[in-house]
Formats: structure tokens, sequence, C-alpha cells
């Protein structure tokens, strides 16, 4: 299914001034939310310290919505559809649940240049790289957070939907929470929020876009990207 050659002659976008690989783990059962908000939290602060190296975490949650800080009540449209958390991450209301890829990012930017607006362009362009090896085209749209795809069907007006979220926190220059990338979720759950407060746009994921795509697949995808992006990265385990 990838088709998309990885440019190594290119220097990451966002790597480490001493180029040291960041940690890849993965989790291959669905990770209950507060212990992974416990677990990524204190990964975060023990890279602050110089206690452990740079971690990116995927994984999969039961499903869940989540409220980042700047979540407004008005969008959560069914309380009792499932477990709601309140979380320090940037952004609003959104979902999490299986066949969505989540990827926490913990990585220490007193080394990546202490610039958080370059880091959140860095994030889009890796979901943007991903993306574009399954012949997807992702787009970063103002004013919006997250990626995006426009939709076309005759007769129709074009119309946009979000096929990834993107809600990161800064302590001491160390990131944490991340992002997710719709690969087959249940699109139907998103019903319960107004997706990160968008009411004239829709979600999608690779699936839904007709793209019979694994979650091995996305994730050979996301880790080709990253390397690009954010540099060179190494096997390492899951937190919990």
């Amino acid at each position: 299914m990838l088709d998309h050659a990885l440019n190594t002659a290119t220097a990451p976008l966002f790597g480490r001034e001493d180029a040291k690989p960041a940690g890849w783990a993965v989790s291959r059962d669905l990770v209950d939310y507060p212990a992974a908000v416990a677990a990524m939290e204190a990964r975060a602060a023990a890279i602050a310290e110089g206690r452990a190296g740079e971690l990116v975490w995927l994984l999969e949650h039961p499903p869940l919505y989540t409220a980042g800080v700047s979540a407004k009540t008005a969008d959560l449209l069914d309380p009792e559809r499932f477990p709601v958390f309140e979380t320090a991450r940037g952004g609003q209301f959104t979902y999490h649940g299986p066949g969505q890829r989540v990827a926490y990012v913990m990585l220490d930017l007193t080394k990546r240049g202490r610039d958080v607006r370059a880091f959140v362009g860095a994030l889009e362009a890796w979901i943007v790289g991903a993306l574009d090896r399954f012949n997807v085209r992702g787009e970063i749209r103002e004013g919006r957070v997250g990626v995006w795809v426009e939709r076309r069907q005759p007769g129709a007006p074009p119309r946009e939907d979000k096929i990834a979220a993107i809600g990161v926190k800064l302590r001491r220059w160390v990131s944490f929470h991340g992002v997710s990338l719709n690969v087959e979720p249940d699109l139907t759950h998103f019903s319960g929020i107004v997706p990160c407060g968008q009411t004239q746009h829709g979600v999608t994921s690779l699936v839904d876009l007709g793209l019979p795509v694994t979650m091995d697949e996305a994730d050979a995808a996301l880790k080709a990207s990253f390397r690009e992006v954010f540099g060179e990265v190494e096997d390492a385990e899951a937190p919990i």
C-alpha cells in the first residue's frame, strides 16, 4: 500500500541538535485513558529531568471523549454516550476509540529549538507526509487545527472533512499529548460532540475514503514520515 519513497537526503524539519533518535513504542491492546495520561506525564517529567529519552507512543483507546482547555460545554452533545475526560492539552472536544491511531509525542524542545509554532507546524507536516504515502492530500487550514481532506462528488459542492486532530501541551519545554489519525474508527461516535468546535465540517478516515489501510500500514507511514520531519527513531517499550 505504501508507495512513497523516503527522501533520506532531506534533513529533518524539526530534528534534535544532537541527532539522537527518539523512542518509538506501539501498544497492541486498548489502553485505559487515565492510565495513559499518568504514564505520559511521568515520562515527560523524566525527560525534562534528564532521566529518560524522548518517546513517541502509538496506541488506541476504548471509546471516549476528551475536553481540551478550550472546550465548550455546549459542544458535548451526548454526555452519557461515552466517558468524558478533561485534559490539559490544547483544543476542544475530540473523540478517541478503536480504529483511531493516537500518537502521544513526548519530545524535548530544548533540543529542538524551543519554537512552539514550528513544533505544531512539524506535527502537521508529519501527518500530511504520512497521508501522502496513501496518495491522500492532507491540508492545513488557517484558524482550524488539524489536518483536512477535500471531498468532491459529482453535482455537489466540495466539502472538507477532518482526518487527523492535533492537541499538545508543553511543560518545561517537553511536549505531551499529540495527534490522532482516523484509520478506521466508527465515525458515528463523533456525533456525540462537536469535534474541535467545528460545525461546518465533518470527519473522515482512510477507510472512509475508500482505502483499505490496516493499522500496521498506518504505523509504517507515520514512522517513515516522522523520520523525515523529526529525525531517526529506535524501537522502545511502551510506558505501560
